[in-house]
């Protein structure tokens, strides 16, 4: 029904609702009047039929939803009768002298009763057409007794469109055990959880506790979905009462919320200071890690971003994404270049003359990477090399490369590239007025070519699953944290240091795999996992820094400085000046010896100094 007709139909059954009350009370009263002939009657009449519909209507009685009927829609038709009777009772005096008060309060009375029943009424009918519907709904769970877990409960029984039957309640709280709340009973503790799920049939589950730290949501989302019921959580509370976020945004737990990492929290005044109204280039700025720094950047108004990419689609999603929400102060200037051609990238440095470089522009894919070795050299070495000694070239403040924990004593070519590539910035930042750093970590979470988004596929496809081996650990970290912290490491940079994001816990692969099985709402029975076998370069675990590199010291909460080896500068020249012109195997064995040096030769050990000062003289890394 439409609100006009809704507003329509109420005005009429409002003044029936006058007309038959006070003709019914004045006939109980005055049983021998002829009320067709009472003057007093048919001007009180015409008095109540006004001044109801007046306060009806500022009362909000046409506009309220009565369907969802509660204690103050009562008070507001209280509030309305009563003052309309107050207004008769003025007129009577003024035309009459007269108060009949025994009809005024009797259809006070009536009016209250009669009105207050039509509205009620219309809650029932709407709650009698729930319970009809019930048996279609999903048996859910509600985790908490707060308030947001009262609200969610509530607006679960008033929308049956959601498809959620709220059944019982868990709390840790004991004082509120075997209460009830909306009819709904907490039922127990958080430990009852499995048993209260099997026992209840329990579909869904609802963590409405918005005041959980990241670690104990994670311990708790592995216990729900270790129940086999689909799992769900609620906003932040803040968010909800702020009417930033509504209660309909109730979403699935995602791999993400079993990680159990607290956000840190960044130094906003020095990133602010730093970054606001620059000139920040971002290389790859198509790919996930790249397009993700961009998004942190724009918050903090630079006056420019360059997004440079090979790839024109995912730079011109960037692009477009980008210029719906930043500031109109920022420019968006997208840039379709290869980092491999050095001339491109002078002109590109040149001519903008950034204050900042995030350099994330890489091929990442091992087994790729192995099956196409000097693609690595030429994409992460030499890339690496035209973006970097352009930066020193022409001034640019600063320069952090984005490096991967896979450069840690790597078996692979990606892995050596990318160490190689930390030393060919490291002996920039010896003889430049750059500040040269790079920042190592492990897998993000949902990025391309990452097995978050492969495991998702194979489950929509019904599986299999496919693990390579049931030992193979990696550190994950979601992509907004990791671009968060890499834009706070650039800043704490002095000029050559390898950061290292603080990555959490190891996790097991076979276990995301198994967690990502229940988060789609399937056993294992239903989605089976394969073990296919390790692929060539790979490792079973992967380390953040060398035994030898470690250095225990955070110098900002998740970041570390590794004491990453360095390389001579005469040999540096001597592998770069021979990489293009080498067979793919001999540039796979050489890259794999040196990424694995432990220590520095003897005969470079003692030269370290004087190379610094040697190189500072001659400027020998500029324009290589």
């Amino acid at each position: 029904m439409t609100i006009k007709k809704r507003i329509i139909s109420l005005f009429f059954i409002d003044s029936l609702i006058i007309l038959s009350s006070i003709y019914a009370c004045y006939l109980f009263l005055y049983p021998s009047e002829n009320v067709l002939t009472n003057r007093m009657l048919f001007i009180s009449t015409i008095t109540l039929f006004i001044a109801h519909h007046s306060f009806a209507w500022h009362y909000g009685l046409y506009r309220k939803v009565w369907s969802y009927a509660s204690v103050d829609e009562v008070k507001s038709i209280v509030k309305a009768v009563t003052f309309t009777l107050f207004v008769a009772l003025i007129m009577q005096y003024a035309y009459a002298e007269v108060l009949y008060a025994r009809t005024l309060i009797l259809t006070w009375m009536l009016l209250v009763l009669f009105l207050g029943a039509s509205r009620i009424s219309l809650r029932v009918f709407n709650e009698r057409s729930l319970n009809r519907k019930k048996h279609q709904l999903n048996r859910t769970m509600v985790i908490g007794a707060g308030q947001a877990a009262r609200m969610i409960a509530q607006q679960m029984k008033l929308n049956p469109e959601w498809g959620k039957k709220p059944v019982l309640f868990v709390d840790d709280d004991k004082t509120k055990w075997s209460l009830e709340i909306y009819g709904i009973e907490v039922a127990g503790s958080i430990k009852d959880i499995p048993a209260l799920v099997a026992n209840h049939q329990i579909d869904e589950i609802v963590i409405a506790i918005p005041s959980l730290s990241k670690k104990e949501m994670a311990d708790l989302t592995k216990l729900c979905i270790g129940t086999g019921a689909r799992t769900q959580t609620v906003p932040r509370f803040e968010d909800l009462i702020n009417g930033k976020l509504t209660v309909k945004d109730i979403r699935d737990v995602k791999i993400e919320d079993l990680l159990g990492r607290e956000e840190v929290k960044l130094d906003m005044n020095m990133i602010e200071e730093k970054l606001a109204q620059k000139t920040i280039m971002v290389t790859g700025a198509g790919g996930s890690i790249g397009s993700e720094l961009c998004r942190q950047i724009s918050l903090l108004q630079p006056a420019r971003i360059l997004l440079l990419g090979h790839g024109e689609n995912s730079i011109y999603t960037i692009d477009m994404e980008l210029r719906g929400k930043v500031s109109k102060d920022t420019e968006i200037i997208p840039i379709i270049a290869d980092v491999q051609d050095r001339e491109r990238i002078f002109h590109i440095i040149g001519k903008y003359k950034p204050d900042f470089i995030y350099h994330a522009a890489a091929h990442k894919h091992v087994p790729l990477m192995e099956a196409n070795p000097m693609e690595a050299v030429k994409n992460n070495i030499f890339g690496t090399k035209n973006v970097a000694e352009a930066a020193h070239k022409h001034g640019v403040g600063n320069f952090v490369l984005i490096s991967t924990d896979k450069a840690v004593n790597p078996p692979n070519i990606m892995g050596a590239s990318k160490r190689f590539a930390e030393m060919v910035v490291q002996n920039l930042a010896k003889s430049s007025e750059t500040t040269f750093a790079a920042v190592r970590f492990g897998n993000v979470l949902g990025s391309r070519g990452s097995v978050v988004p492969l495991f998702r596929e194979q489950i929509a496809k019904g599986g299999p699953v496919t693990v390579t081996d049931p030992e193979m650990t990696r550190y994950f970290m979601t992509i907004p944290e990791a671009s968060r912290l890499v834009i706070q490491a650039g800043l704490l940079a002095s000029g050559g240091e390898v950061f290292v994001l603080d990555m959490g816990e190891p996790v097991k692969i076979v276990d995301l795999a198994r967690n990502m099985i229940k988060l789609s709402g399937y056993e294992e029975s239903e989605i089976k996992i394969q073990f296919t076998g390790m692929r060539p370069g790979e490792k079973l675990y992967e380390e953040l820094l060398d035994p030898s590199e470690i250095q225990d010291e955070k110098i900002f909460p998740k970041i570390y400085i590794g004491k990453s080896t360095p390389i001579s500068q005469i040999e540096l020249n001597r592998i770069l000046s021979n990489l293009p012109t080498m067979p793919a195997e001999e540039a796979r064995t050489t890259l794999l010896k040196l990424a694995n040096r432990k220590t520095r030769q003897p005969d470079l050990q003692e030269s370290w100094k004087e190379e610094v000062k040697f190189a500072k003289k001659l400027n020998v890394l500029t324009n290589q």
